[in-house]
């Protein structure tokens, strides 16, 4: 695992309350990459991503869900909306809260949804309340990995099922791949990056069974492609120094985490775990 010591929780949050619209102009409905298998729209990507995650998962239609790092609520409303997905989103934002409700009133998925404002690392819920837990690229902003698997294994009911989707390091990285990885870590506020086998090793110390355990880095990484021409594009740097100063590390890292995933220096893994049956 890759750490970034100087990452802070409220700068994560303001982050996201101040980036929102930045991902909204420069990307889509969803605050995640997008899969791409040819040369599918960066829309329809998004969503294929979610799709493949279901997929993976082979969630049951129906299933209660709490969604961890909701963001928009995208993900939560295709779950709801495709699926018939009871979804509890959760997200470190106010500003994500409020809109992800908006979005679901507007999309007629009120009863499906609901939306809370947290932190992942401290909200509680009961033991077995839920299907399934899912967070698509929210566990690279948290400090203590293991805990948080470990705590959301105890909200699955017994043959439930843990879907994540992450940003991760490489394995065996030398000095420059370690430092890209870092630069991620520093732009994107991330506290750490850990390995794919590191996930897989909390899963399974959690008490889980790991079913699956795929690299999508070819998939989806012309992300941030799209997302660099964008910034290019559509003069986004200008209102970042208008809105927020700070965003402009941030945007100025897409070349690096385009850079780390062709060198191998970064990974996008997919994990699907199941919590046995009693007896």
């Amino acid at each position: 695992m890759i750490s970034c010591p100087t990452i802070e929780k409220d700068v994560i949050r303001r982050h996201y309350d101040v980036s929102t619209l930045f991902y909204r102009l420069l990307w889509g409905r969803h605050i995640h990459h997008g899969y791409w298998d040819s040369d599918e729209s960066p829309k329809l990507a998004q969503d294929q991503l979610t799709d493949r995650l279901f997929t993976a998962a082979a969630i049951d239609s129906g299933s209660c869900v709490v969604d961890i790092g909701c963001g928009m609520g995208g993900s939560s409303r295709r779950l709801a909306k495709e699926h018939a997905c009871n979804v509890t989103g959760v997200t470190i934002s106010s500003f994500q809260q409020r809109w992800a409700k908006l979005a679901a009133a507007r999309y007629g998925l009120r009863r499906q949804t609901r939306f809370l404002r947290a932190d992942a690392e401290q909200v509680e819920f009961e033991p077995g309340e839920f299907d399934v837990v899912w967070s698509i690229e929210c566990t690279e902003h948290l400090f203590d990995k293991p805990a948080f698997i470990r705590r959301a294994a105890e909200w699955l009911k017994p043959g439930g099922t843990m879907a994540i989707c992450a940003w991760l390091a490489g394995p065996d990285l030398d000095e420059a791949k370690r430092q890209q990885v870092f630069d991620v870590c520093e732009g994107f506020f991330c506290p750490s990056l850990a390995t794919s086998d590191e996930y897989a090793g909390w899963m399974r110390d959690a008490g889980l069974v790991v079913e699956r355990v795929e690299d999508w880095t070819r998939q989806v990484d012309r992300t941030w492609e799209i997302c660099r021409d964008r910034v290019k594009r559509f003069a986004i740097y200008q209102a970042a120094k208008w809105i927020d100063q700070g965003q402009i590390v941030f945007l100025d890292r897409f070349q690096t985490i385009l850079d780390a995933y062709r060198s191998g220096a970064m990974q996008y893994g997919c994990f699907v775990a199941r919590k046995p049956e009693v007896g």
